[in-house]
């Protein structure tokens, strides 16, 4: 059984940089394909990055070169640096570990960016 907790969420000039953290409360964390993943009022939940057991990640386009995700297996936690933040990365972001092919996914924490 997993629970995913998400912080660093907030309020960000465009141009800015927020990290965002997901702790896991499991002890299989190390054997999880972990990701990101948002949404926008009015749009479906998309995919933002995603890093492999092994550290292999895989961006979205619309986040390449300015989003980088990151993994500490010893801390159960996964990262998500996001920088050269447009208003357009406004959303609620989501993190999910898939173990098993079974999703497990946090709250959400809120990323608005915005003058």
């Amino acid at each position: 059984q997993v629970q995913l907790v998400e912080s660093g969420g907030g309020l960000v000039q465009p141009g800015g940089s927020l990290r965002l953290s997901c702790v896991a409360s499991t002890n299989i964390f190390d054997i999880a394909v972990a990701g990101w993943y948002r949404q926008a009022p009015g749009k479906q939940r998309e995919l933002v990055a995603t890093i492999s057991r092994g550290g292999s990640t895989n961006y979205a386009d619309s986040v390449k070169g300015r989003f980088t995700i990151s993994r500490d297996n010893a801390k159960n936690t996964v990262y998500l640096q996001m920088n050269s933040l447009k208003p357009e990365d406004t959303a609620v972001y989501y993190c999910n570990l898939k173990i098993f092919t079974v999703d497990y996914w946090g709250q959400g924490t809120q990323v608005t960016v915005s003058s």
